[in-house]
């Protein structure tokens, strides 16, 4: 009976020190937690700040940068002209070249890639619409850009 006594016993020690790790682990648990920092409650979005948001973006768009603005004023065909098919296509050209410079460095970069294609293809629907409408101004804009 004796070497029954001590297979108990041998067990028991062995579930006590079990039990005692999985209290020091769940211990451990709780500092962590205890230590990180508490999240922060997200803000209600009400109409007030949409309509905040929406004003200061619009505000932002409506400043365009210096680069812009000097396409603008070359491409221009008066006065505060900015939605021509010229100042458009000279915008989207520029935008072009940027990804293209952009996507040498980047060549997995697909998602812009994909962009770059959505562009190229609204400035090849603007050049036919202009082609279509005035083909003198198209075949000026072509050669002011240096497209082919």
């Amino acid at each position: 009976m004796a070497a029954k006594s001590t297979k108990k016993a041998a067990k028991v020690t062995k579930a006590t020190k079990t039990v005692k790790a999985v209290k020091e682990v769940k211990e451990a648990k709780k500092d962590a937690v205890a230590k990180e920092p508490k999240t922060v409650k997200p803000v209600k979005v009400t109409k007030a700040t949409k309509a905040a948001a929406a004003k200061a973006a619009a505000d932002e768009a409506a400043i365009p940068s210096p680069e812009k603005q000097e396409i603008i004023v070359q491409f221009a065909l008066k006065d505060g002209d900015t939605g021509s098919p010229e100042v458009q296509v000279a915008l989207l050209t520029r935008r072009i070249e940027k990804l293209v410079e952009h996507l040498r460095g980047n060549p997995h970069d697909n998602h812009s890639r994909r962009g770059l294609l959505g562009i190229v293809s609204k400035r090849r629907r603007l050049l036919n619409y202009l082609e279509k409408k005035d083909k003198k101004r198209f075949v000026q804009i072509k050669e002011k850009l240096g497209l082919t």
